[in-house]
Order: C-alpha cells, then structure tokens, then sequence
C-alpha cells in the first residue's frame, strides 16, 4: 500500500523581507485623513512599524567611518520622508518606494557629512557631539541657531573643543586647488595663491651660509672660488691669471 503525501502549498509572502509589516490600510487610511495630530499620531504609528526594516538597512553601511547610531537616525529620517511622500494609489508597495528613499538619505549623508580624508578620532567625537548639542538646542530655540557658549554649557565641552567641532562640521570635503574662488570673475582658483619655489631665493640662501666659512680661507683660495663659480672661468684662465699651476688651482 502506498502513502501519498498531502502537499500543502506555503502562502506567498506580501514582502520580501520578514520586517515589512502590513501597513496598506493604514495608508489607505492616511490619504484621506486631513492634517491635524490624529493624523499625525497614525504616521508616527506607521513609521514605528516599519523602523526595523530602517535600521536593518542602515546596519549595511557599518564600518565605514561612522557610528551605527548615527546611522539608524539617518535612516529613520529617510523613512519619515517616504511615510510622507508615498501615495497607495500608484499602486506600488510601500517597501518598493521606501528602501530606495532610505538608502538614499543614507548615501547623501555619506556624501555631505563624511570626510576625504583622514580625521582624528578625536576631532570625528568633537564633531558628532556638537552635531546632536544643535539638534537638540535648535528645537528650544525658536528656530535659531545656538551659540557657541550654549553648545559648551549644554555639552559640559570647553568653548575651544566647540568650536573645532564647529569647523569639522563645514570641512568633510577637501577642496581642489584648481576650484576658482567665490566671487572671482576671471577663473582666480585657490593655487594661484599659494607661493612656489624661486631659484632666487636658494641662491641667496646658499650664498648666506657659505659667507662664514669662506671668510676664514686664505686670499688666494678665496680669490679662486670667486673665480671659478662667480665669473665662471676656467682653470686654465685661472691659473694663467693668477701665475699658478692648473694642478694648485
């Protein structure tokens, strides 16, 4: 006697990845609603639902420099921006239109806030904690910017640490020296003001450092030398010059 085996077919996920949650009524919900906090907190509810799938993608961009925290708050803000942007009537999948917003935010970040070159680590930690001090103070007051000694007061960070945070904050990427100047109406780029060797000035440096010890040389063998490298003559005319045999000069 033979057994066959029931076959039970598996249902087909919605998603791909098991932390995409079900959240199509919600939008479906969210573009009639109007503008106002229940709208709002149904919004905050979505984007809370889906941040498991945020940071499962901010974690493939570890190890390059900067914090996994840092990376995750990218990453959410790309995924608000794709809660608020993503219309269900076009008729794609929420995932399909948000992990390209959220990889994205997170590549333009690594575009805009990483450096070109090596930084201490030191000046990086100066640099990120300046960087939240201001998200944070920004939201208390009144959209504009904190100061320096509100930065430091607020962070316990000595003013001078605040502001090298400050500079490493506006200096990720190294500027070319053929980029012409802000305000140069003719291509005056930022080489054409740095200085170059002159040929001049070794020599000058040369001579300065010989005077001492040529002083202390007999005549003759001072009057050689000039001869010999200041009027460029030979060592024959020299000798001839002075009376001497080739072989003493």
């Amino acid at each position: 006697m033979t057994t066959v085996r029931a076959q039970t077919k598996r249902p087909r996920s919605r998603h791909p990845h098991d932390d995409a949650p079900d959240t199509a009524a919600d939008f479906r919900k969210l573009s009639g609603m109007p503008d106002g906090p229940e709208k709002d907190a149904l919004r905050q509810q979505v984007v809370s639902a889906w941040i498991p799938m945020a940071e499962r993608l901010a974690r493939q961009f570890r190890n390059r420099g900067e914090s996994i925290e840092d990376l995750q708050q990218v990453a959410a803000l790309g995924l608000v921006k794709a809660v608020m942007r993503y219309d269900p009537d076009r008729g794609t999948a929420f995932e399909s239109f948000a992990v390209p917003t959220v990889v994205g935010e997170v590549k333009r970040h690594f575009r805009d806030h990483m450096w070109g070159l090596h930084v201490p680590r030191r000046v990086q930690e100066l640099r990120n904690r300046v960087r939240v001090a201001y998200r944070e103070l920004s939201t208390t007051l009144d959209g504009r910017g904190p100061s320096i000694r509100e930065v430091a007061e607020h962070t316990g960070m000595p003013e001078e640490d605040v502001l090298l945070g400050m500079e490493a904050l506006d200096s990720y990427t190294p500027l070319s020296l053929d980029a012409e100047l802000p305000g140069s109406e003719d291509g005056y780029a930022l080489v054409d003001t740095l200085g170059k060797a002159e040929p001049g000035f070794d020599l000058i440096v040369d001579r300065e450092a010989i005077k001492p010890k040529l002083s202390r040389l007999p005549e003759r063998e001072r009057q050689i030398l000039y001869m010999r490298f200041f009027c460029d003559m030979t060592q024959s005319r020299i000798a001839e010059q002075l009376g001497i045999s080739q072989m003493h000069v």
